[in-house]
């Protein structure tokens, strides 16, 4: 049973960050490894509460007051099991994911601290590699059929796993020339060290999944071609079609990009490619975005050299806790959010928008103004305060507005599998679209979302293509194609 005083003997506490001077110098990840002591302190938080909410706000329906016990009396060998039963890839959710679960911890209840569960699972999975753990698991014999996954990031490789081990053949078409998805060019190595994906690849590889890169389904092999080589299909191809602000006078004057071909650009030096034609060194950067894209511009910007940085949110500043007529417990609160990125430098203004892209071919300077958003009948209203324009120098802007769909539209085309209005792609009960034999799982189906998600809607999707397939008994299916996340009703 949990230590029932754990939590009041014990405050909340993470492990230092590197200091923001040693760190904007390289492009390390900001936490370093956390001691044992530090973790199971904080294992010993947890209350396993009679009603864990922490469940019902991870999709995945992680078993988090088991792993913690575990922690707290030096059961790591068990506690990795427990984690690995619901979650694939629990080393890159412990670094990425924003933690709803801890937003739905009792222990949050009134302004109280929850426990550090993200940090928790990243130490049991850390160790667990350390210490030869995770080992590849093959299925113990193939079933005959064959899947083709369009899509290496966290939702196509969370499906690959679940489908090898059943003893499907399963092949991963990436276009990429590196495999990964969004987490291999579109987030910094301060946040996740690619080694993290590469070693899991390396076990993916070993229970029979099979890779191809720099392929693009559509272009590169027609959707006919997959077909006749497949028994199955699924589309886990992201939504990375960006937003865009075409209509703002200015917009097409060089200097003006989207946060993707800033960060990407960065990434690929970072592995060793190319110095980036897009670069922040020595520039007045504005970054116009406030979710985590933009925090990603941020922190790069610090690292290439920014003469100075502007982070613009359209909405007002959020409260510092959380409003409970507004968001109760255990729901995810609207408050303000700041990543390590901000305590590196730059400026963040609230409750403005740009109204101009100022200059002559390359901008110089945007034309801002304090705004009010409302909402009518589901329309975002963005109206400028009178007399409150003014110029702030810009000659780098990264729009970090966030996405509006899956651009995977040739192979959407050929497939004849249409986009929803958002530019999603719609399934059914099973996760098979209008299409027989094609399924879609992850940012693809539900929009650009968390990480969690991801894994959770590729675990679900191959169960739902096993089952097409005929495959005996039945796969871990954490959440249904409408699920949507814990909120007040």
């Amino acid at each position: 049973m949990p230590d029932p005083k754990g939590f009041l003997r014990y405050d909340r506490r993470l492990p230092r960050r590197r200091p923001v001077s040693v760190r904007i110098q390289d492009w390390r990840e900001v936490y370093p490894p956390a001691g044992e002591a530090l973790i199971r302190e904080q294992a010993a938080r947890c209350m396993d509460c009679g009603v864990p909410f922490c469940h019902d706000a991870c999709p995945l329906g992680n078993r988090i007051p088991d792993w913690n016990d575990l922690v707290r009396t030096d059961g790591w060998d068990t506690a990795i099991e427990a984690l690995h039963a619901t979650n694939n890839f629990p080393e890159w959710t412990g670094r990425l994911c924003p933690a709803p679960c801890e937003a739905a911890c009792v222990l949050g209840i009134g302004g109280g601290q929850p426990v550090t569960i993200k940090q928790v699972e990243v130490e049991i999975i850390d160790r667990a590699f350390d210490a030869g753990l995770v080992a590849p698991q093959p299925a113990p014999a193939p079933s005959g059929r064959t899947v083709a996954v369009v899509g290496s990031g966290p939702a196509g490789l969370a499906a690959a796993q679940q489908l090898a081990r059943a003893g499907h053949a399963v092949t991963v078409y990436e276009r990429d020339d590196a495999l990964g998805g969004l987490l291999r060019y579109g987030i910094p190595d301060f946040k996740l060290e690619k080694q993290h994906i590469d070693r899991r690849l390396d076990q993916l590889r070993a229970e029979g999944v099979r890779f191809v890169a720099g392929v693009d389904v559509g272009r590169d092999i027609s959707a006919a071609k997959l077909r006749e080589r497949h028994d199955a299909v699924l589309l886990a191809c992201g939504a990375l079609a960006g937003r865009d602000m075409p209509t703002t006078p200015g917009r097409a004057k060089v200097g003006i990009h989207r946060a993707m071909e800033h960060l990407v650009a960065a990434n690929r030096a970072v592995a060793g490619g190319p110095e980036p034609a897009i670069t922040a060194a020595g520039r007045h950067v504005v970054i116009i975005g406030g979710g985590d894209t933009a925090a990603d511009c941020l922190g790069v910007a610090h690292r290439q050299g920014a003469a100075a940085v502007t982070q613009l949110d359209i909405y007002p500043e959020p409260p510092s806790t959380r409003d409970e007529e507004r968001d109760p417990w255990p729901v995810w609160p609207w408050i303000l959010r700041s990543y390590p990125a901000h305590e590196e430098g730059g400026e963040r203004v609230f409750a403005v928008a740009v109204q101009e892209f100022v200059g002559d071919d390359r901008v110089r300077a945007i034309r801002l103004a304090e705004v009010t958003v409302e909402r009518h009948e589901g329309r975002r209203i963005v109206t400028p305060v009178p007399g409150t324009e003014r110029e702030l120098p810009a000659d780098l802007v990264l729009l970090a507005i966030g996405f509006s769909g899956t651009d995977a539209v040739a192979a959407l085309d050929q497939l004849g599998v249409p986009l929803d209005p958002s530019g999603a792609v719609d399934c059914g009960p099973d996760w098979q679209t209008g299409v027989d034999g094609v399924f879609v799982a992850g940012d693809m189906h539900r929009g650009a979302s968390l990480i969690v998600w991801a894994i959770a809607e590729g675990r679900a999707a191959a169960a739902g293509v096993h089952a097409y397939l005929g495959g005996d008994g039945s796969l871990p299916a954490p959440v249904t194609p409408g699920a949507q996340p814990l909120g007040r009703r």
